[in-house]
């Protein structure tokens, strides 16, 4: 960040008084802009013993398998942003949603909020985020083609508990280790 976005003018970075980080502080008006991890919200949809799963047709990793999932806008919460990426990516809509798990990737300042939901229809199309929406049971999955570790560590809780469960059942903060496929 070079220029204030409140008044224009440079800015410099430095520890403000109080803080233990660095920030970027402007040299006019000595505003602090702090720079957070960005949330992505997600939902894993499901249809009997499928998971539905979306081809990126947009970059990164165009080509590869994902969940729908995206920026959580302002004004919206989590499951509402979750919804709409669903929407957004699938055509496919949502229903029953509870939360999956909790995912903090810091070291490309992440944090990604995961559900699992209930298709309320078996209907899903492509859109321009997505060249092909499919369903999988567990054994179809292309786990060599998934666009980003998180879908993996998703999928991989998905089937690992396949009971009812409360919100906030999982909060997921260990480091993301790849499962055997057998």
């Amino acid at each position: 960040m070079n220029y204030c976005n409140d008044c224009g003018a440079t800015t410099h970075q430095t520890i403000p008084d109080g803080d233990n980080r660095q920030r970027h502080v402007c040299s006019g008006c000595e505003t602090i802009h702090y720079q957070n991890p960005k949330v992505i919200a997600g939902v894993l949809p499901t249809w009997g013993d499928q998971v539905l799963l979306c081809r990126r047709d947009i970059e990164p990793r165009r080509g590869y398998w994902t969940m729908p999932a995206g920026f959580l806008e302002n004004g919206e919460s989590s499951l509402e942003g979750a919804v709409r990426e669903c929407y957004e990516e699938s055509l496919a809509t949502v229903e029953a949603c509870q939360l999956l798990g909790v995912f903090d990737i810091p070291y490309i300042d992440q944090v990604y909020i995961l559900y699992r939901g209930q298709l309320s229809a078996a209907e899903f199309a492509p859109t321009a985020e997505s060249s092909e929406v499919a369903l999988f049971d567990r054994t179809a999955i292309p786990w060599g083609e998934l666009a980003f570790p998180v879908v993996e560590m998703a999928l991989d809780l998905h089937f690992a508990d396949q009971r009812p469960f409360s919100p906030g059942h999982h909060l997921v903060t260990r480091p993301w280790r790849p499962q055997a496929r057998g």
